[in-house]
């Protein structure tokens, strides 16, 4: 067969393999219902010849729904007809494509040259480029080809996951990409399965090396670009997370305030803003605006003089009926976005895998399964990715999990609506964990316009774990404990480059949100207060008293919350009915904070108050005794609020709304904490010449119940989060002083050392036990006794033998098999038949084999081909060299190049801790099993390791 003008005469830079590769091959591509499904036709239904091109190697330009139907397809009648259509026909494929096509949509592709050879020109300046405006993965684009403008920094968006070196470098590097060429090629990874973290480090250590050793001007600058790219994109990440916690604060502030009135002097100001006078003091403005006000007009002076006041509907009974209505409006609507908008169904993108998707359809499968092949795994429990504070999830993806579209586009918008309203309903949940969520959504996108994140997972986590720290810096103004929190509770790989970009990131978000001032007082947040007063020896002892209580209460709120959401969520009617559980609770919320003022009022205005120091003058509604009769009825109404606090957030958190723990938390225990602090003054009123109180001098106000409150929320908050030092940070940043170091170290240490004796996971390792995602907590001891590799491994595995004939269809049905069997994040291990046992050579993933299946899949009958490392590999200069012997072009039906040929491996001898490290330390995704001898014994993948440890733990706290 001749070979095309394009492939006859490619550029000179070329080495000779992409000479050879620019010779068409007749096999897959050639196949006319192939191009009938996916190449473009003239008007008069003939393919368009303008220009001549070839078809570029192991290319899938296909939806995960096209994808799936010709995989279900091989072996039927259909599938056979169009193989002997192709067998018969043989057309010319210079004139399957013409330019009118633009680029190609590439899920995964071996060759670049051939895209040179479509004639499309693609301006990039060198290896380093910016990804355009994408539809997110919540809106797959058009199966066959997508569409996209160049520019100097910009690519196709649908360029595969591993693209080849290209040009020059190719030949003057291929001795630098050894390693890279024995990690084999990656497709796309699919949604809800695991990264690979050596391969992601290989890649990038090779393109570092390819840019560096780029001596010229141009090579210097592209360079220096390189080194700023983290740099420009965590300002980005930092700035606009501050811009949307800024809005977010204004519209929950104005929305929580609307359902007890509205401002005559504007519909749109806040209670706080409408009562505030602009010549007060911004710390005096936020108690002001809760005492009276002529601006401010309460819903039930609407209706004075009515007919509703004729009939004898008093006052309070209107301003109840409109609480309790538009609380319920926000809740619901709330509950309406979330449901509707980010079902984990609907996120279904041209990454995914057609045999993975989580919209895999069991009646597609029931009708166009083949005779005798087993049915796939059921579909996933259904997530909502804007419900929940979202921080486990986050953990589980910075782990190298893949959820695609949790922090996407549609998901983002959808929590940034939906937060407010959540937290403005009254519900006992608040907004700064899913800040957390928020700033990783913008993380993600942001990242995804630069090449250099969005075609390397691991190197996109390093942004991630930027943006998370950015989270918090917004959520408690304080950027320092933002860095300490993404290292201690969400980030997984914490190198240092990593922890000066967040910190960087950290400080733009609160410069920036610094400046937009959110609560009109020049705070961040707005229960920051500061004390002027230094604590006592003797406090000491109520500080443990304090840690203790968040101990307990931190445990057992988790266990509570763990039966709740696993017997009564999870087993009653309210599983199908989530909308009608979020209507119960916040009935029952309105109906109980309506009757109490401090369970009425907002959480961060609950928290402030109690935070607060009482000074001349000052109320802090009502917390502020000025009689030692007025502490009893006092420390009473505290009590109550915090045990109606305390039970609504068990049964509220885990609701399908945006909901976070931090601050329903944070109130609990300041209310304990608040308790505590006004009886201890009330015993220094009462007997201010004891001995305890000496040191006070006789001064009356010596104790501040409001570092009590401070205490006991932090305590509160580290035994339901476990979080310690970057919890204690982010309480020295709120007092703004580090008088009170010690005590709120005392209370966080006990509280946590409490909590872990009676509760050993914390709430967020409780919700990733729920939703059943597989994190591998890296910080946990196990015991392994004297467990071997051999005990953990999983020998009857499925795997692809050299000595027998690996056809399409038989490949085929061992992809379904795995699948079937809850395999989806597995592969095949690819062994040789030797004397004395069966030797390994190699690892392909399910991604890879699918697609591979996919590109071939009208020929069922072809003979696949894997070759080992020696043959095919090592002597290579790139990727696609697996395919020199080959003088028509590169094979389809070969699929060495998708092959890992080192993968790791120990005895079966070994002991489980250096499993445990391979995991942990390395990122490795599977571990080969081998004798002594160096034969195959099995496989131990992450998912299943993760399941062995959970096991494992089980039996020995059983």
């Amino acid at each position: 067969m001749s070979a095309t003008p394009a492939a006859s005469n490619p550029p000179k830079h070329h080495g000779e393999f992409e000479q050879r590769l620019a010779v068409p091959f007749q096999r897959s591509v050639s196949h006319p219902a192939f191009l009938e499904d996916h190449l473009p036709v003239s008007e008069h239904g003939s393919y368009t010849e303008s220009q001549p091109v070839t078809m570029p190697p192991l290319i899938a330009p296909m939806s995960p729904h096209t994808r799936r139907e010709r995989l279900l397809r091989i072996g039927t009648s259909s599938s056979t007809d169009r193989a002997s259509q192709n067998r018969m026909s043989q057309p010319n494929p210079s004139t399957f494509l013409s330019s009118s096509t633009g680029d190609l949509n590439f899920y995964g592709s071996i060759s670049s040259p051939a895209r040179q050879r479509l004639h499309v020109r693609r301006r990039t300046w060198g290896p380093i480029s910016v990804l355009p405006f994408r539809r997110s993965s919540s809106t797959p684009p058009s199966p066959h080809y997508a569409r996209s403008r160049s520019s100097v920094f910009f690519l196709n968006p649908a360029a595969a996951y591993d693209a080849p070196v290209e040009g020059e470098f190719m030949a003057d590097h291929a001795e630098d990409s050894e390693a890279a060429k024995a990690n084999g090629i990656r497709v796309w990874y699919s949604s809800f399965s695991s990264i690979d973290w050596l391969h992601d480090a290989i890649k990038d250590s090779n393109r570092i090396f390819r840019l560096r050793k780029r001596k010229s001007l141009r090579g210097r600058i592209l360079n220096a670009v390189d080194r700023s790219l983290g740099w420009i994109v965590v300002t980005i990440v930092g700035f606009v997370t501050a811009v949307l916690a800024f809005l977010i604060v204004r519209s929950e502030e104005w929305l929580f305030d609307i359902k007890g009135g509205h401002c005559t002097q504007g519909w749109w100001r806040s209670r706080t803003q409408c009562c505030s006078s602009t010549t007060e003091s911004p710390m005096d403005r936020l108690d002001h605006a809760q005492e009276a006000c002529k601006a401010w007009q309460p819903w039930d002076v609407l209706f004075e003089g009515s007919r509703m006041s004729d009939i004898g509907l008093e006052g309070w009974a209107v301003e109840y009926g409109s609480y309790t209505i538009i609380a319920l409006l926000l809740a619901l609507s709330s509950v309406f976005l979330t449901i509707k908008l980010t079902a984990s169904t609907s996120f279904v993108g041209w990454k995914d895998s057609g045999v993975l998707s989580p919209s895999f359809s069991q009646e597609d499968e029931d009708q166009t399964m083949p005779p005798g092949t087993a049915p796939i795994e059921p579909k996933r429990k259904v997530m909502y990715f804007a419900a929940g504070s979202g921080i486990p999830e986050v953990k589980t993806i910075l782990s190298g999990f893949v959820i695609h579209g949790y922090l996407g586009g549609r998901t983002l918008v959808t929590k940034c609506i939906g937060l407010p309203l959540a937290v403005a309903s009254g519900l006992s949940l608040g907004k700064e964990g899913p800040l957390v969520h928020i700033a990783a959504c913008v993380g993600n996108i942001v990242s995804r316009y630069f090449v250099k994140y969005e075609t390397n997972e691991g190197k996109r986590r390093e942004i991630l774990s930027a943006a998370s720290a950015a989270g918090v810096a917004v959520a408690f103004g304080a950027p320092i404990g933002g860095v300490l929190f993404s290292l201690e509770e969400v980030s997984y790989f914490f190198p240092a480059k990593v922890m000066w970009r967040s910190f960087f990131c950290a400080m733009i978000a609160a410069v920036t949100l610094r400046l937009l001032d959110p609560f009109g007082t020049g705070k961040l947040v707005l229960f920051q207060v500061t004390y002027d007063k230094d604590w006592h020896a003797f406090e000491l002892v109520l500080f443990v008293v304090i840690g203790v209580f968040g101990g307990v209460y931190g445990a057992y709120f988790s266990k509570m919350n763990h039966w709740w959401t696993k017997n009564v969520r999870g087993q009653t009617w309210l599983r199908t009915h989530p909308a009608s559980e979020v209507l119960l609770v916040t009935l029952v919320t309105t109906v109980l904070g309506f009757l109490n003022p401090y369970v009425r009022l907002s959480g961060t205005e609950l928290v402030y108050n109690l935070f607060a120091e009482c000074r001349e003058g000052d109320s802090h509604a009502g917390l502020c005794p000025k009689h030692p009769d007025d502490v009893g009825p006092l420390i009473r109404a505290i009590g109550i609020a915090m045990i109606v606090k305390g039970l609504l957030t068990i049964v509220t958190f885990g609701i399908r709304l945006p909901a976070g723990i931090f601050v329903p938390s944070l109130g609990v225990g300041a209310c304990f904490g608040r308790i505590v602090g006004l009886a201890t003054q009330y015993w220094q009123w009462k007997h201010p010449d004891s001995d305890i109180f000496r040191s006070c001098h006789g001064d009356q106000n010596c104790m501040v119940p409001g570092v009590y409150a401070m205490i006991g929320a932090a305590a509160a908050l580290s035994g339901v989060t476990r979080t310690t030092v970057s919890l204690a940070v982010i309480m020295f940043e709120l007092t703004d002083t580090l008088t009170y170091v010690v005590p709120v170290m005392v209370g966080i240490l006990v509280a946590r050392t409490v909590a872990d004796a009676l509760e050993p996971k914390g709430i967020y390792d409780i919700c990733i036990e729920l939703s059943q995602l597989p994190y591998l907590d890296g910080k946990s001891e196990h015991l392994w006794g004297g467990l071997q590799a051999g005990d953990a491994i999983v020998r009857h595995v499925e795997a692809i033998c050299l000595d027998r004939t690996n056809t399409v269809r038989s490949l085929r049905d061992q992809l379904q098999a795995v699948v079937s069997a809850g395999g989806a994040d597995a592969g095949f291990p690819i062994l040789s038949k030797e004397p004395g046992g069966l030797k390994v050579i190699g690892y392909i993933g399910v991604n890879e084999l699918e697609y591979a299946l996919t590109v071939v899949a009208d020929d069922a009958d072809a003979i696949c081909h894997f070759h080992p490392a020696r043959g095919a590999v090592r002597d290579t200069a790139s990727f696609e060299s697996s395919y020199r012997e080959y003088a028509s072009g590169p094979d389809p039906f070969d699929f060495t190049v998708y092959m890992n040929h080192a993968p790791l491996s120990v005895s079966t001898y070994a002991p489980l801790e250096l499993v445990q490290q391979f995991f942990v330390k390395l990122g490795a995704r599977y571990v080969i099993v081998t004798s002594d001898a160096g034969f195959f014994e099995g496989v131990i993948d992450k998912k299943q390791w993760v399941a062995f440890l959970a096991e494992l733990d089980h039996k020995i706290g059983s």
